[in-house]
C-alpha cells in the first residue's frame, strides 16, 4: 500500500517538474528573450531584384547620345493584395478603371505569390504622387530601376528602344536568363548590342513582417550579388551634323546617310520623318509606339535600311561607266552622239565623251554604252548574247555591295533588287529576251532597286578608287575602346582603282558646273564631286536623288539624300548634301541663301516644266 502512496507522489512531482520547466521556458521566451518575437515579426523574405545601369552611348565627339534615368515600377504580390479599393487604385495611377482591374487578372494569371509589375515606368514626380499611399494598399510595392532619356531629339531609327520582353521572348531559349518585366533592347543599335548594353542583374534579399514592413537585410547580406552595369559605348555618329541633317530634312520624307569613306563609319543617319527617341520613354510608351506605327507617313518605316524598291535613277550610271571602262568596251574618250531617237535625254552639248556623259548625264550616251557592255559578240544569238552579257554585268555590280546586305550593324537591313537573266526567263522565258528588252537598266530605272546606305556606300567605294568598309554605327566598346574587327573589313570590288580617275573628274564638273552647282563649295575652297539623278515614280512625282564625297583629293565624307517626291535632284538633294558637307567639313554654313531656300519647302512644290 507504501509502495502506491510513494508511485503517486513521484508521478505527481514528475509532472510539477515538467509545468514548472515550460513555465520558466515560456516566461524566457515571453519576457527574457526576444529573438522569438522578431522570428514572428520578420516571417517573410522577400527578394528585391537590382536592375544595372544600362550601358551609355557617346557620339564620336564625347557627346551623350543615351543615358539613364531613374524610374520606378509599382509592383504587385497577389496573396498579400487582399481588399483593395480598386478604383481608389485607378484615380492614383490615372488610369481606367477596367484596365486596373485587367492587371490585377494578368498578376494573378502569372503568379499568387511572385511580384509582377502592375504599373511600369513611373518618374520621379509619379512616385512622389502615390508614395505616401501606398500603405493603404498591402500587397503593392516600389521597385526602383533605370530607364533610357535622351538629351537630344534625334537619331530615333538608329538608336532603337528598349521594352518588356515579351512573352514569346522568353519561350525562346537565345533569352535564357531574362524575366517578365525586364527590359531589353527592341531595336536598332539597342538591339543589336544588347549583350553588352545590358549588364548584369544583381539580387536583394530582404526580412519583411506580416504588414510588409522592412525589418532589414536577411543574414546580413550574405546572399546579396551586386548588379553589374553594361559596357558604354562610342557611336561613329556626329551629333552636330546629325542634327543640322534632321533640321535640312523636317517636313520632307526621305533619307540621308553620311560615311567616312576610309573607315566605313555613319556620321550621319537620317529617316525622314523622324521621332524625339524620348517618346519611348516612360507610361506612355505604349501609346506612344501605337500612334506612330500607325502613322500614315510611315515614321517607323526605317528608309536607309528599308527602302529598296525605289530604282537609284542616273547616280546608276556611274556603275555601268566603271563596269564597261573594266571590261574594255570604252575607255574616257569614247564619243557618242546624243540620240534621242534611243531614248529620251535633256538638252545639252554633243556629242559627248565619258566626262562629258558624266557632266550632263546624257542618257543616248549611257544607252549606248551600257549595249556596248551587254553585247559583245560572244555568242551569235542575240538573245545567248545579251543572256550572257547580262550575268557578267550582274556579277560586276554585286561586288559594288548593291544587290544584297551591306551588313550594317542594326537589324533591318534590306538587300536591294539587282535584273537577273533568271528574272528575265521566267517573265519573258529562255531566249525570248534582248537588249531592247532591258535597256532601261542602262540609266538606272527597270529592274533595279537599291537601299540609300548602298548609294552613300557606293560614293565611298568611289572615294576609295575601289573599296569599301562595312558600314557601321558603332566604333568602339568598353573603356578601353576596343573596335570590333568585323567592322572594319575591307571589301574589293572588280574595277581595278585607275578607272575610277576619269568619273571622279567627271562628278567634278557636275558640281562645278553641271546639274548639282547647289552643291558647289569652291569659295569655301572645297571640290566637291557628286552625281543627281531622277528616280521615276508610278504612284506620283518622281524621286530626287544626290551622291556627292568630298574634298576630291582626300575625302573625308561621302553622302547620299534621297528626297522622295522632290523631282530633281540637282534641286531638292544636292543642296542639303552641299550644306551638311560644308558644315562637317568647317564646322560652318555660308551658303545661306542654299539653306533659305532648303527651309523654305519650295522644292517639294516644284512645278513641272
Amino acid at each position: 500500500m507504501n509502495y502506491l502512496e510513494n508511485r503517486k507522489y513521484v508521478i505527481q512531482a514528475i509532472f510539477l517538474a515538467v509545468g514548472v520547466v515550460y513555465a520558466l521556458r515560456l516566461f524566457y521566451i515571453q519576457v527574457v528573450d526576444s529573438s522569438y518575437k522578431q522570428a514572428a515579426e520578420t516571417n517573410a523574405i522577400k527578394t528585391v531584384i537590382q536592375y544595372p545601369f544600362r550601358g551609355l552611348i557617346y557620339d564620336r565627339n564625347g557627346d551623350l547620345l543615351v543615358q539613364n534615368t531613374p524610374v520606378y515600377d509599382l509592383m504587385i504580390v497577389p496573396k498579400e493584395a487582399r481588399n483593395i479599393d480598386t478604383l481608389r487604385l485607378a484615380q492614383m495611377l490615372d488610369i481606367p478603371l477596367e484596365d486596373a482591374r485587367e492587371r490585377f487578372k494578368k498578376a494573378r494569371a502569372y503568379s499568387w505569390v511572385k511580384p509582377s509589375i502592375f504599373q511600369q515606368m513611373l518618374s520621379t514626380q509619379d512616385f512622389a504622387h502615390i508614395q505616401d499611399n501606398l500603405i493603404d494598399f498591402p500587397g503593392f510595392y516600389i521597385n526602383a530601376r533605370t530607364a533610357r532619356g535622351y538629351p537630344h531629339q534625334s537619331l530615333g531609327h538608329a538608336l532603337g528602344y528598349i521594352a518588356e520582353i515579351s512573352p514569346k521572348q522568353l519561350e525562346d531559349t537565345s533569352y535564357q536568363g531574362y524575366r517578365p518585366g525586364d527590359y531589353i533592347g527592341k531595336a536598332g543599335i539597342e538591339m543589336a548590342y544588347e549583350k553588352y548594353l545590358m549588364g548584369k542583374r544583381g539580387v536583394k534579399y530582404k526580412m519583411v513582417n506580416v504588414r510588409g514592413i522592412d525589418k532589414g537585410s536577411f543574414k546580413d547580406g550574405a546572399y546579396d550579388t551586386l548588379s553589374i552595369a553594361g559596357q558604354n559605348m562610342v557611336s561613329t555618329i556626329d551629333l552636330d551634323l546629325q542634327a543640322y541633317g534632321e533640321h535640312l530634312m523636317n517636313g520632307a520624307k526621305g533619307s540621308v546617310v553620311a560615311i567616312e569613306p576610309k573607315t566605313g563609319e555613319i556620321l550621319a543617319y537620317i529617316s525622314a520623318p523622324f521621332y524625339d527617341p524620348n517618346l519611348f520613354t516612360g507610361k506612355d510608351y505604349g501609346k506612344n509606339y501605337m500612334e506612330l506605327l500607325q502613322d500614315p507617313d510611315k515614321t517607323m518605316f526605317n528608309r536607309p535600311i528599308m527602302a529598296d524598291q525605289n530604282p537609284p535613277g542616273s547616280i546608276f550610271k556611274l556603275t555601268q561607266a566603271l563596269i564597261a571602262l573594266e571590261e574594255g568596251v570604252i575607255n574616257p574618250r569614247t564619243t557618242y552622239a546624243c540620240n534621242k531617237s534611243l531614248v529620251n535625254c535633256h538638252p545639252h552639248p554633243s556629242p559627248l565623251d565619258l566626262y562629258g556623259a558624266v557632266q550632263h548625264s546624257c542618257n543616248p550616251w549611257f544607252f549606248q554604252a551600257y549595249k556596248a557592255l551587254i553585247n559583245q559578240g560572244k555568242s551569235k544569238n542575240t538573245f545567248t548574247d545579251t543572256s550572257l552579257g547580262l550575268k557578267d554585268w550582274r556579277e560586276h555590280v554585286l561586288t559594288f555591295g548593291f544587290g544584297k546586305k551591306l551588313g550594317i550593324d542594326i537589324s533591318g537591313e534590306k538587300s536591294g533588287i539587282i535584273a537577273s537573266t533568271d528574272l528575265y526567263d521566267r517573265v519573258y522565258g529562255k531566249n525570248r529576251w534582248k537588249y531592247s528588252t532591258i535597256y532601261s537598266l542602262s540609266i538606272g530605272q527597270g529592274e533595279l532597286g537599291v537601299t540609300p546606305l548602298q548609294m552613300a556606300n557606293f560614293m565611298a567605294i568611289i572615294a576609295n578608287k575601289g573599296y569599301y568598309v562595312t558600314p557601321h554605327l558603332i566604333r568602339s566598346i568598353g573603356d578601353d575602346g576596343k573596335p570590333l574587327a568585323e567592322n572594319y573589313e575591307r571589301h574589293y570590288t572588280s574595277v581595278k582603282p585607275h578607272h575610277y580617275e576619269p568619273i571622279i573628274e567627271g562628278m567634278a564638273e557636275v558640281v562645278r558646273a553641271g546639274t548639282a552647282r547647289r552643291a558647289n563649295l569652291e569659295k569655301v575652297g572645297i571640290v566637291v564631286c557628286g552625281k543627281t539623278g531622277t528616280a521615276q515614280n508610278p504612284q506620283g512625282p518622281d524621286h530626287a536623288v544626290f551622291v556627292a564625297f568630298a574634298p576630291k583629293d582626300d575625302p573625308k565624307i561621302a553622302i547620299a539624300v534621297y528626297v522622295e517626291h522632290g523631282k530633281w535632284g540637282g534641286q531638292s538633294a544636292a543642296p542639303i548634301a552641299g550644306l551638311m558637307i560644308e558644315k562637317y567639313l568647317t564646322d560652318t554654313v555660308t551658303m545661306k541663301l542654299q539653306e533659305k531656300w532648303v527651309l523654305s519647302r519650295e522644292y517639294l512644290n516644284i512645278k513641272s516644266k
